[in-house]
């Protein structure tokens, strides 16, 4: 089956399309939606909840389009409304681990380690729309037209965005790597 055939049997009703699609997107959604709300619990209740609520108005997409950034949309637009909704709650933060892939040794599994950590440590500097931008851009590959679409916003927002985030993750990781610079 592929993905066009996987929305046919959803549009038909036929929920057995929805397989295919979770195993097509499931991962991906699931690293956007913990990068934004940098809680893995939470992405993955994002995730499952932007399955259901794609097969649920699987009638509004347009079935001429691809399903993957439709449904990362979705999962975008949670993960934000999410981080909206923590941000005004009193909570005590907790720590997401970054999902590293494991490396070919210990030493270069321990060399990702550091780096995503450094990473995530960034992130957390970002506002989440700035981590919402980041994601979508680098990681899902979105133009910034079609971002601007997707969140309905002007152009000069996603940019204002990136831009934003790109100077403050340049601020916050630049003495990580001026640091790692020296002691080589």
């Amino acid at each position: 089956m592929d993905e066009a055939a996987a929305v046919r049997r959803l549009v038909n009703g036929d929920s057995g399309g929805l397989e295919f699609l979770v195993q097509q997107y499931q991962l991906q959604a699931a690293r956007a939606a913990v990068l934004i709300v940098r809680d893995r619990a939470l992405a993955q209740d994002l995730v499952q909840s932007a399955f259901v609520h794609a097969f649920e108005r699987i009638h509004s997409f347009d079935v001429r389009r691809p399903f993957g950034p439709w449904f990362l949309k979705i999962v975008v637009n949670s993960a934000l409304k999410a981080s909206a909704r923590r941000a005004r709650e009193v909570h005590d933060p907790t720590h997401a681990e970054a999902a590293v892939d494991p490396g070919p040794g210990p030493e270069r599994a321990w060399e990702q380690a550091e780096t995503a950590d450094e990473i995530w440590a960034a992130l957390g500097e970002l506002t989440a729309p700035q981590r919402a931008a980041v994601v979508q851009r680098y990681y899902l590959g979105l133009t910034e037209a079609e971002m601007a679409a997707d969140l309905d916003c002007p152009p000069t927002t996603i940019k204002s965005r990136l831009h934003a985030a790109r100077e403050r993750l340049r601020s916050v990781l630049r003495p990580a790597a001026h640091d790692l610079e020296t002691t080589l």
